[in-house]
Order: C-alpha cells, then structure tokens, then sequence
C-alpha cells in the first residue's frame, strides 16, 4: 500500500482533514484526520464514502472537439480562438465563465485573472452564488468585509446554539456531532429556527417552525426585545458600532408586541417569547447560518443582534455562515463571483486600478458583470456568444440537461472542463477539457471559517486530464499573454495569490495571507490548516472583531436597519 495522503473531504464547507490511503489495486481507504482543526477525525457518511467514488469508469480522458479526439495544442488553441474572436467581433461583454465551488483556489485564481484582467469581463460566476450570496452581502454591509468572524471550536464553548435556516444535521454532520458532543458535556442549548421538521430538530430543546420568508421579521423582533429589555452592550456600540439607533427604530416600527411579531412568523407567541428570553439571558450565543436564510436582509437581522450584544469574534459567539460546497469561500477570497475582484476586492476605481498594477494587466473589467439568473437570461437571449462551463453540470442555476442544452444553444461556442464525458454540460459543449478531480489536483481549499487547507494528491490524473489553474493558464498564454500566465505549478499560483492578497494593504482588507507569499515549493507541500487572516510578521486569527477592527471606512461595524 501506498503512503497514505493528508488532504480533505471534497464535499461540504466544513473542510475535513481525511486520511487517504490507496491501494495496489485502484481502492482507496479513507478516515478521518484526528489532527484537522475542522473534523478532529471525525467524519460522515458522505466523507467515509468518498473513496467510493474514485473509479475511472466514464472519465473523460481526453480533449474532444465536436466529437473528434484531438490533443492538448488543438484543444486549447481552439478555445481562445473563439474567445478572440467573440471579443472581436462583439466585446468583453459577451464572454463568460461558469464555475464551481468545487475548484481549487488556484484554478479559480487563474481563471479570475484571465477573464477580468485579460478578457475585460467580469461574466465569471458560480453556483456558491446560490448557498452563501446573502451572506457574503450582509457581511460586506455590517463588517466591510466577507469576513465569517468565528470558528468551529464555538460551537463546542457556546451555551446557546441558534441553527437558522440550517439543517445542521443533514448538511454538515460532522459540526452535528461536535455540537452534540458539546450538549453532553456542558448541556448546550439548541434552537432551531426552520419551517421544516428536520433531523436536527431531533435534538432541540425549541423548534420554531416559523412562515417562510419570515427569518428578518424574527430576528428583528429579537433585536426590539434586546433594546426594551437593556440587553444591549453599551460599551461595544459606542466603540466598534454604528446604526444601533436606526437599527432598533426599524426593528421596533415593523412590530410593537411580541403577540404582534408571533402572528407574523406564524409561531405561538409563548414559543417565541421562550426563545427571545433564553438568547438575551445567555452571552455565548452562536448562530449558524445556511442556505434557507435567503436574503441578505435577513442575514443582516441576525448579525444585527450579534452586533447589538457584542457576542461576536469571542469563544462561543457570533454568526456562523456554512457553506454548501468545499470551496465556496476559496472562489470568493479570489473573486469568483462577479461583483468581485481577487483578494476580497471590489470595483471601485481604487481597486480596479490596484488590481490592474499587480496584474499588469491590458484589459482590466472596470464594472460588475453578469450575476447568477441575469447571467442565465444573456446565454438564453444569445447575448453570450463563448461560453466556458468549469466543474459543474449546472451552470448558472440552469435546472437540468434540457434545460442548459435549450440555453447554451444560442452560443456560437460552449467549452465543458470536467471529469466526466456523459454528463450535461458534456453533452452539450463543442469542446471538452479533461480535468483532475477530487485526489488528483494539488492545490487549496478554504473551510467556512476561514481554514485554508492543503488538498493533495493520492494519484496522477487519467489520460491527458490536467488541472484547471494549468488549462486556464495555458489559453491566457495561447492568447499571447505568456509572461503573465507562466505558472511552473499550483504552488507559483498560490504565491501570487498570497502575494495580491497583501499588495497596499495595510490592515485595510481583511483578507491578507501576506506571511504565505514567500512559501517554496516544499514548504507549500507541508503547509498546515490554519485561517485568515495570516499578515506577515502576525499569527493566523482563530476570530475576528471582538474588539473592534471591522473594515468599514470609519473601522465601525454596520447595524443595518431592516424593514421586515
């Protein structure tokens, strides 16, 4: 048997560590890393099974274009000819990228640099649109920032755990267990906030199975609660906060009673009234926050609370974002979403313009692109004329194979980088890229608290399959940009990447892995889990915020007013 391989889970955020072990034959064994910050050794069934899925059965394994077997020159030259010439003939605006949140750090990173430094267009966006945009926006508005201000390790120190929209123990298990772990030992108390009865409702001491679409009514009448009750931290709010006024005023104008705010939610008022008396009388509180919070109005409700207490960035408080995906949170820390630059950057004229020295880059987007469903609307409409469709068979939201063939038909050229020949973007592209999948691909991943993770490899890709920073790195040379595009390996990309995250920052954003930028090669081989922020000459920061520094002009963070 082979060495076994430290690497992590290619499932959900939480970002386990796991142990890979393959076999002689072509099997892999796979348990938990009892050294990852995420998992401690732990594992579900998804992460335990993972193995199961390494076979090489209906791998795409070679370049194909329009049906025809050719090689990597041919493959890559007629994607950025189609790129070329799109821009040529009708302009940045109508190319674009779909990606994943399954891709590693660097592919991301590189397929970022080539469509808005090089092509001129911000039309990249991915399907972690749909599990974390509202979080990422209610962040950016409270803190300045994309910024998750906890751990994991609080939800085994908090009293009080709130599961808001989240079925903790369906979707990420393995932060069940540690809950559950922590409820034993010092009897955590859990309420989950969900319209549905999910198994994590098995372990509750309250469920409030509140109207849908009620969550910013909710947690606006906690807020109102927390303000008439004196449960507010004075101290915090008059040193690292602004807004609580205007904040309350909403919250107290849309509900004046709690019978009032219960009749909205569709909850009994007495059930209502138990939840807000147990958050105002516990300090270590942690909400965690997933996909059925839907808008960021209502993510921005309960860090609205969280802010109006000071429990946020301490052991066992604040709000906790989980992501759907591996690498949701990689994607956005380069700018995988296209309201975004690399480096949690955005596109006002001072960043554009800083991303552009960096880059040197001759077509720089200057504006936001395309996003999610309005992405869609153009492939449909026939405004998107290339298309590259990267690690997902459903791009952009599009529902199912009729529904992205029917879409995509319009497109003059529609390129699929994948690891299987029979799936629907397959079956639908002109040209198909191999790519290395999951256990193949030496790159990053980033955790939904900030832990960035080594991924490595256990085998060789397939056939001709390569990684996705090498196939956009080669059609950003092919294109003529080869000084810009020379990467030798995932690790040159990473320092880059590293490097840009810290290029005229002083303390200004706050993601910064500047202490990364020098790695070698051996060193980016070994490197440990461990979170952003990580400056160079500082420690990497477990929280964030408990005593101020938000990223906001004035360094205050937001409570924002929410009409609920």
């Amino acid at each position: 048997m082979a060495e076994p391989v430290h690497t992590t889970c290619p499932f959900c955020g939480v970002g386990c560590g796991v142990v890979a072990e393959p076999a002689a034959d072509g099997a892999l064994a796979v348990r938990g890393d009892p050294d990852h910050p995420g998992n401690y050794g732990r594992l579900c069934a998804r992460g335990a099974a993972a193995g199961e899925g390494a076979g090489l059965p209906g791998r795409l394994l070679h370049p194909m274009l329009r049906g025809e077997r050719v090689g990597w020159g041919a493959a890559i030259g007629a994607l950025a000819g189609a790129f070329a010439r799109t821009l040529d003939a009708h302009g940045p605006g109508a190319v674009a990228i779909a990606v994943s949140g399954q891709l590693l750090t660097e592919g991301h990173y590189v397929l970022n640099k080539l469509m808005k430094g090089f092509l001129g267009s911000a039309n990249i966006d991915g399907n972690a649109r749909r599990c974390m945009d509202a979080a990422m926006l209610a962040q950016r508005r409270a803190y300045g920032s994309d910024t998750v201000p906890g751990c994991f390790d609080d939800l085994e120190q908090a009293d009080l755990v709130v599961l808001a929209g989240s079925n903790l123990a369906g979707h990420h298990p393995v932060l069940q267990q540690r809950l559950l772990t922590a409820r034993r030992q010092r009897r955590t108390k859990v309420v989950v906030i969900d319209p549905r009865c999910t198994p994590s409702c098995d372990e509750a001491d309250i469920h409030l199975q509140l109207r849908p679409g009620a969550d910013a009514a909710l947690f606006n009448g906690l807020l109102a609660h927390l303000h008439l009750h004196g449960r507010g931290n004075a101290r915090f709010l008059a040193e690292h906060a602004a807004g609580a006024e205007a904040a309350v005023a909403a919250a107290l104008a849309g509900a004046t009673t709690l019978t009032e705010v219960a009749a909205r939610c569709g909850l009994a008022a007495s059930s209502l009234r138990r939840f807000y008396e147990l958050f105002a009388a516990t300090e270590r509180v942690v909400t965690v926050i997933s996909q059925g919070v839907a808008s960021a109005d209502a993510v921005n409700a309960i860090l609205n609370v969280h802010l109006y207490t000071g429990r946020i960035g301490r052991p066992g408080m604040g709000p906790l974002p989980v992501a759907g995906q591996s690498n949701g949170m990689g994607g956005r820390e380069v700018g995988s979403l296209s309201g975004q630059l690399a480096a949690h950057m955005g596109f006002s004229v001072e960043e554009v313009e800083r991303v552009r020295r960096f880059w040197d880059a001759p077509r720089m987007a200057t504006a936001e692109g395309l996003a999610g469903e309005a992405l869609a609307h153009a492939v449909e409409e026939g405004r998107i004329k290339a298309l590259w469709i990267v690690g997902t068979d459903q791009p952009l939201g599009l529902r199912d194979a009729d529904h992205l063939a029917a879409a995509v038909a319009r497109c003059d050229f529609v390129a699929a980088s994948g690891g299987w020949a029979g799936g629907g973007a397959a079956r639908v592209a002109h040209l198909l890229l191999p790519a290395a999948l999951w256990g193949e691909g030496e790159g990053t991943v980033t955790a939904s608290d900030r832990t960035i993770s080594r991924r490595r490899s256990w085998r060789a890709p397939p056939g001709e399959a390569r990684p996705d920073w090498w196939i956009a790195a080669a059609v950003g040379r092919a294109l003529g940009w080869v000084e810009a595009f020379d990467y030798a390996s995932p690790a040159a990309v990473f320092r880059e990447h590293a490097a840009l995250s810290a290029f005229e920052n002083i303390a200004s954003r706050a993601f910064d892995i500047g202490a990364l930028a020098c790695l070698s090669d051996e060193e980016y081989d070994l490197l440990e889990p461990a979170p952003w922020p990580r400056r160079s000459g500082g420690p990497p920061l477990r929280r964030l915020f408990a005593g101020g520094g938000f990223h906001t002009d004035d360094g205050r963070a937001r409570l924002v007013p929410v009409a609920a």
